[in-house]
């Protein structure tokens, strides 16, 4: 079993909330700050197995939860539900089209905020929204379509530059002709 993928995945969710809550300069410029990790669970959705899957949506979940003012955990089932379908019906999505993991990370992006917001008004906490809430919805699904596409490209030159390529040639051509006998 090759644990290179799954450790790059759950290195970079871990970088991207730390970035996420350290970065000010993304939040003051565009009034939001983009979430990368629905996209991040886009590409674990489509390029890795169902553990990774898992792991990504409960750590992630978790290092979201512990430097923000959501309660612990709440991210999970957000993140749980925008990854899991998308893993179930992958066989049947065009994954390395980057229209298709702009469309599939706008989605995501636009659920697990939307989510997140319903599960803590059903727990009885009252977050805070107003119009500003709809701008910060529609920056982090923008951020996160945009974002999408760049994580596949990233991990694509991650895995090609630092991962294991198995050889496929052969040290025989296929068009060559073995003469045996006397000439």
């Amino acid at each position: 079993m090759n644990l290179f993928k799954p450790a790059l995945i759950l290195s970079f969710a871990f970088l991207a909330v730390f970035g996420e809550a350290t970065l000010f300069a993304p939040r003051s410029l565009l009034g939001a700050q983009i979430d990368l990790l629905p996209a991040l669970m886009i590409y674990a959705a489509l390029n890795a197995d169902i553990v990774t899957l898992s792991l990504l949506a409960v750590f992630g979940g978790i290092w979201f939860d512990s430097l923000s003012a959501n309660p612990l955990g709440v991210t999970i089932l957000p993140l749980v539900v925008a990854g899991f379908p998308v893993y179930w019906q992958r066989d049947l999505i065009l994954r390395g089209l980057p229209f298709a993991q702009l469309v599939l990370g706008a989605a995501a992006s636009a659920l697990v905020p939307l989510l997140t917001v319903l599960l803590l008004l059903n727990s009885g906490k009252s977050p805070l929204i107003g119009w500003g809430s709809l701008w910060q919805w529609l920056v982090m699904t923008a951020g996160g379509a945009v974002a999408t596409p760049v994580i596949f490209a990233l991990f694509e030159w991650f895995s090609h530059t630092l991962g294991y390529q198995p050889r496929t040639e052969m040290s025989f051509r296929s068009d060559r002709e073995i003469h045996r006998g006397r000439k």
